[in-house]
């Protein structure tokens, strides 16, 4: 994943976490899903079957720490979702 595609996070509309990236897949909100490498896969593997189901786009290949500087915040972060 390039990092152009990462800084765009900070800016953009986004759900951030597994579990509020599921609630904004599930209202139909969510135009892309970026994914963590290293998270636990109890907790992302039902995202992305909802995400396969949904037909949204998932894309993968960093790390919870990168994904969440990315966002703008302290933490890590296992999801996050872009907003339509």
């Amino acid at each position: 994943m390039s990092y152009e595609e990462l800084e765009g996070l900070k800016t953009a509309k986004k759900a951030i976490g597994a579990k509020q990236t599921v609630r904004a897949v599930e209202k139909g909100l969510v135009a892309k899903v970026y994914l963590a490498d290293d998270a636990d896969r109890r907790v992302v593997a039902p995202l992305v079957q909802l995400c396969t189901e949904k037909g949204i786009t998932v894309k993968a290949g960093v790390t919870m720490q990168d994904l969440g500087k990315a966002c703008g915040i302290e933490v890590g972060a296992a999801a996050v979702a872009v907003l339509k």
